[in-house]
């Protein structure tokens, strides 16, 4: 028996559609969103999970008050699950940014935005101070955001900065499944509950694809 992590990225918002960096700002899931929250809650209501804790912006905490909801577990809510801080390109498009700050766009890092190393090492943290709270044979749900959850994962199975770019992003309401074993954590499932389709997120371009 050993602890299991799922983390879910939130549904859909306008501003996802709209390539728009969402960053901390606080943007509800738009109609299509909440019905991959309902969808995504369906299945993975049959792992039984133990615990759900999510972002305290709505958007991630609406995508896990859908499965709480429908197992009987209420949400507790941590910032550290936050999205990556965008400073100034915060509600601008893809296209804005690379226009105003094209080599910023290239390294993917905003003015006064939150280094990508901080991300990770924040989101690590909160997952292995959550998982402590588990049962052996535990499962919790982080619902949190594509950027915070891919670098929050990379950092915990203690991938080399260098080697982040080689996982790719997460999809609205899709997952991925870390399992705790005896050399550390490993992940069993990476952007499962949909077939491949475009990504919209705050992550960096080169994970888009």
């Amino acid at each position: 028996m050993s602890k299991r992590i799922v983390c879910l990225r939130h549904g859909q918002t306008l501003w996802n559609v709209e390539h728009r960096f969402q960053g901390h700002s606080d943007i509800p899931l738009d109609e299509t969103g909440q019905a991959q929250a309902t969808r995504a809650a369906s299945l993975l209501a049959s792992l039984r999970p133990s615990m759900i804790v999510s972002s305290d912006l709505q958007r991630a905490n609406d995508t896990a008050l859908a499965l709480g909801r429908l197992v009987g577990l209420d949400v507790a809510v941590d910032k550290d699950f936050r999205e990556r801080g965008g400073g100034q390109w915060e509600g601008l498009t893809r296209d804005e940014i690379a226009a105003r700050w094209p080599q910023e766009y290239v390294a993917w890092e905003a003015p006064d935005g939150e280094p990508v190393t901080d991300v990770a090492a924040r989101v690590a943290a909160a997952m292995r101070r959550w998982a402590a709270r588990l049962d052996d044979d535990g499962l919790l749900v982080i619902a949190s955001h594509g950027a915070a959850l891919r670098l929050g994962i990379c950092e915990l199975l203690g991938l080399p900065e260098e080697l982040w770019p080689a996982l790719g992003g997460l999809g609205n309401c899709s997952w991925s499944v870390l399992q705790e074993g005896r050399k550390g954590w490993r992940l069993l499932e990476h952007n499962a509950g949909t077939l491949p389709e475009p990504i919209s997120s705050d992550d960096r371009p080169d994970a888009q694809t």
